[in-house]
């Protein structure tokens, strides 16, 4: 088959991750297109071949083969238990940019303080691979159930505790719950068999769409910035910019002006954009950012 007529399988998480997911795609220059029932979306990439697929089974068809690369968790890889190549470690989540938390949680007035107090105890949740090896690591005794959802109800009526996922904790506050330990801290990957790693052209195509995904990471809260001065106000200029590399310095056409760009976090453009016009600076223009690339 020639490269022309090849295909990368590449799995996304369907559920809370898939909006997400599929932006952050958009940035990195691969646009999915997903229709409302749909399963296998298209894109603007002819060599990819794209799968919808729960975030908790990806890893498990990466493991079989079935699918050359996909987007999960570093739990669900965890709870699979299976040999998988990590391509990248994707620093977003569904809600927030924190990671996020599987935790052992148990009612407020619970008398389990520590893990071992589980001894002998009914644990429900729907990560019933990471519950396991957290207590075998620790020589801890207990039952522990899948959790199908709504796991936070069961407490303490039909299990003693929960290992349930969490971003902020919100949730398990507002539930009068609360947190004994942390087992994980999961961020999504990106993933490859270890066959699709082995196969030259595979290889390469998935070390590109690497590249573009590390990089529209690496823009997120970034702006670029541009504006004109005078020649005599850039060292007051430069003082004030707190840019990701030195700024880009050209000169213009009028001999005593110069041009300045920068590329520097959102969140202090509305302070420093007024300090800046009082510093003497012209035609200040603010722009977007799809991608940083190192």
């Amino acid at each position: 088959m020639s490269d022309s007529e090849r295909k990368l399988k590449i799995a996304l998480p369907k559920g809370s991750l898939q909006e997400p997911t599929v932006e952050l795609l958009s940035k990195a220059g691969y646009e999915v297109y997903v229709s409302s029932r749909g399963l296998r979306p298209s894109s603007n990439d002819s060599d990819l071949d794209i799968f919808m697929i729960r975030a908790q089974e990806i890893g498990r068809y990466l493991g079989q083969g079935f699918i050359d690369c996909g987007i999960t968790g570093l739990d669900w890889a965890y709870e699979n238990n299976v040999d998988l190549v990590d391509l990248a470690e994707l620093p977003y989540s569904r809600a927030t940019v924190r990671p996020t938390r599987w935790v052992l949680v148990v009612p407020e007035d619970s008398p389990i303080k520590k893990p071992e107090d589980l001894e002998g105890k009914r644990i429900a949740t729907e990560g019933v691979g990471i519950t396991q090896r957290y207590l075998k690591e620790r020589g801890i005794n207990a039952d522990v159930e899948f959790s199908w959802g709504a796991t936070e109800v069961k407490v303490p009526d039909l299990v003693d505790a929960i290992v349930d996922v969490t971003e902020t904790g919100s949730s398990i506050k507002a539930n009068r719950l609360r947190i004994v330990d942390t087992l994980l801290t999961s961020f999504p990957h990106f993933y490859a068999s270890p066959e699709a790693a082995a196969d030259p052209w595979k290889k390469e195509k998935m070390e590109r769409i690497t590249l573009l995904l590390k990089a529209a990471l690496g823009a997120r809260g970034k702006v670029g910035l541009k504006m004109n001065l005078p020649k005599d106000r850039l060292e007051a200029v430069l003082k004030k910019l707190p840019s990701l590399r030195r700024p880009t310095v050209s000169g213009l056409s009028e001999e005593d002006w110069v041009a300045v760009e920068v590329v520097i976090d959102e969140t202090v453009v509305r302070d420093i954009i007024p300090d800046l016009k009082l510093l003497g600076a012209e035609g200040i223009i603010e722009y977007p950012l799809n991608k940083i690339v190192p």
